[in-house]
């Protein structure tokens, strides 16, 4: 949903509230017959002409700085998860420096907040809305309604819905808090829900539908989902891309594999067109092993649709890889590159992923190294997907070195790169490696895990004065005490050292 409906942009400046001026475009037309009125019609239309055109730049000039203030704003609101700070005061001190917030760049970060998940902040955000004054349109209400449930849950989203004055409660604030039911699923209240929509006549597209039968999905009634579409078609409500997505997964769910045939030859008939439909499609072939259907289906999304999104070429590579087709997983891997230059984190995540499910080991380090060697930002999955592979294939060396080069290239987190280690019972793990995740649980001040960690080591018996000082650094670090800590040095025949002996001070004293 979109925030912001008005005609004038509100400016929030220092706590009060103005309108900027908005340019009325006048269009003259006559048919003067003399010269001279032709000449006087003509310096007017080029005075117009230029006004006009003063006043589409001036358009312009104001979105584009508009946006670039959203940006600016945004950015600035994205760092406060690493200093702690809060939403309200970032803001107000934005507005102390002297800038002016609109109500569109708010909107624009509420948008890209809600698109990474981060609810809290997009909340905050609309709370500091409210404290200003500031008013919500009919689709603020809905956006707002949808992140208390999400933050603070359903009960205060009732609230807030139950006191919202009546022309606010209509089909987008009734439709908000539908699809918060059936994302809990909250059946009774849903479908009572659904039922005084319909009574309200607020049902007039397939939206509603959608959220009821990705209930009943997720509850493991396909029967029941299928029975709104029969009563999608009795009231003649037209179905969009996503309820075919739903109804061929309804047949699946059901092992029915005609059915979603024919639910895809209706499609096929219909004017809905979307690559999501086609890898549905594919993905149900897929997991019932029909992977010349999935191939073909794959194939012909390729040709009619020759998809443009990103999104798109990572469900054709992750399909592929389903129907063990290394050839076309690398073909559209090349597909992926020269289409949308560029290639993304994410993009490369798919990729790697694909092809260590296919055991390409020789691909898989040659990727990798293209990746690492090239990436802005290092992402430990990326190193994960790799150090799985390879310890799946007995190299444990081999990802040793992918995990020793990533705690120098990233803070992790390491835990699943740790379990993966300690899960292999022959594994011996050099010093290099024991250092860096000692050194990594004494920056996150991780007690419990440097235990667990010493514990592996100790079975190992490889658990030596080294490393037992890194243990106590960490106990150092997160300000805990130890007090068998001397006991436990003496059961493992620990000598200790100095700097040993100076830690034990701190942290187990006599």
């Amino acid at each position: 949903m979109a925030l912001l409906h008005h005609h004038r942009r509100r400016l929030i400046t220092g706590g009060l509230t103005s309108s900027s001026s908005s340019w009325l475009s006048r269009h003259i037309s006559s048919s003067p017959t003399e010269s001279f009125q032709q000449a006087i019609q003509q310096y007017k239309n080029n005075n117009n002409e230029r006004n006009n055109n003063n006043n589409n730049n001036n358009n312009n000039n104001n979105n584009n700085n508009n946006n670039n203030s959203g940006r600016e704003l945004y950015n600035r609101l994205s760092a406060i998860g690493k200093t702690g700070e809060s939403v309200s005061r970032k803001l107000n001190e934005y507005i102390m420096e002297g800038n002016a917030i609109s109500k569109d760049s708010l909107g624009q970060c509420i948008r890209e907040f809600r698109k990474f998940r981060k609810f809290n902040h997009a909340l905050h955000i609309m709370e500091w809305m409210q404290l200003r004054k500031i008013n919500f349109s009919f689709a603020d209400h809905a956006i707002y309604l949808d992140i208390i449930a999400k933050v603070k849950g359903i009960v205060p989203a009732e609230a807030y819905f139950d006191q919202l004055p009546q022309a606010a409660k209509n089909r987008s604030t009734y439709g908000t808090l539908l699809n918060c039911y059936c994302r809990e699923l909250m059946t009774d209240k849903a479908i009572e829900l659904f039922d005084k929509m319909d009574g309200l006549n607020f049902i007039s597209n397939s939206l509603p539908y959608n959220n009821l039968m990705t209930l009943y999905l997720k509850l493991r009634q396909p029967e029941k989902a299928l029975s709104l579409v029969d009563q999608m078609e009795r009231k003649n409500i037209i179905p969009c891309y996503f309820t075919y997505i739903l109804w061929m997964q309804c047949y699946a769910a059901l092992n029915d594999i005609q059915g979603v045939e024919r639910v895809w030859e209706d499609l096929s008939k219909s004017d809905v067109k979307d690559w999501a439909l086609y890898t549905t499609l594919a993905s149900i072939y897929v997991k019932a092993q029909l992977f010349d259907k999935a191939e073909l289906i794959l194939k012909k999304m390729q040709n009619e649709l020759k998809p443009r999104q990103r999104e798109a070429y990572h469900f054709l590579i992750s399909l592929y890889a389903g129907t063990s087709n290394l050839g076309e997983v690398y073909q559209t891997w090349d597909s992926l590159k020269s289409i949308l230059p560029g290639i993304t984190n994410t993009s490369y995540l798919v990729m790697l992923q694909a092809i260590a499910k296919l055991q390409d080991i020789e691909g898989l380090t040659k990727l990798y190294s293209e990746w690492e060697n090239n990436c802005s930002s290092f992402d430990i999955r990326a190193a994960n997907i790799v150090i799985h592979a390879y310890l799946g294939k007995n190299m444990t060396n081999e990802a040793e070195v992918v995990l020793d080069n990533a705690t120098k290239r990233c803070k992790g987190p390491f835990h699943k790169s740790r379990e993966m280690f300690m899960g292999d019972s022959s594994w011996i793990p050099r010093p290099e490696t024991v250092a860096a995740f000692l050194e990594y649980f004494e920056r996150e001040k991780d007690v419990d895990g440097a235990e667990r960690f010493c514990k592996i080591l100790k079975t190992l018996n490889c658990l030596n004065a080294g490393y037992y000082y890194l243990l106590l650094k960490t106990y150092e670090a997160a300000g805990k005490v130890a007090p068998d800590m001397r006991k436990r040095l003496a059961e493992d025949g620990i000598e200790i050292h100095q700097e040993l002996e100076e830690l034990l001070q701190l942290v187990s004293p006599e």
